[in-house]
């Protein structure tokens, strides 16, 4: 499948992750062409690591892995929404969602 017409703004895009089951947003993180294609390939979420410059597949080391079962495109092509079935905690602090800090 061909990526490019939602690459036209930027290199990378934002990609919303939410939990199939409860709808609870989990974590927001960063796509490039490869990152979405590795996503499609194997079913499980990869994205674009912007301070280590480098892929990464989400849970591969911590087991928290993210089953994707649908992806959607924002009305402008320059967001995704995963729909995913979440193993164990999102967020890299322990908590299950990383919106956890509330401000008002």
């Amino acid at each position: 499948m061909n990526y490019d017409q939602y690459f036209l703004k930027s290199e990378l895009l934002p990609a919303v992750v939410q939990e199939a089951g409860t709808g609870e947003v989990l974590m927001l993180a960063y796509v490039n062409r490869e990152s979405l294609q590795k996503t499609f390939e194997t079913g499980y979420t990869w994205f674009y690591s912007r301070s280590r410059q480098e892929l990464w597949n989400k849970g591969a080391t911590s087991g928290h892995l993210q089953k994707v079962l649908e992806i959607y495109a924002d009305c402008d092509d320059d967001t995704f929404l995963f729909i995913v079935e979440q193993t164990g905690n999102a967020c890299h602090t322990g908590a299950h969602s990383c919106f956890f800090k509330k401000l008002k």
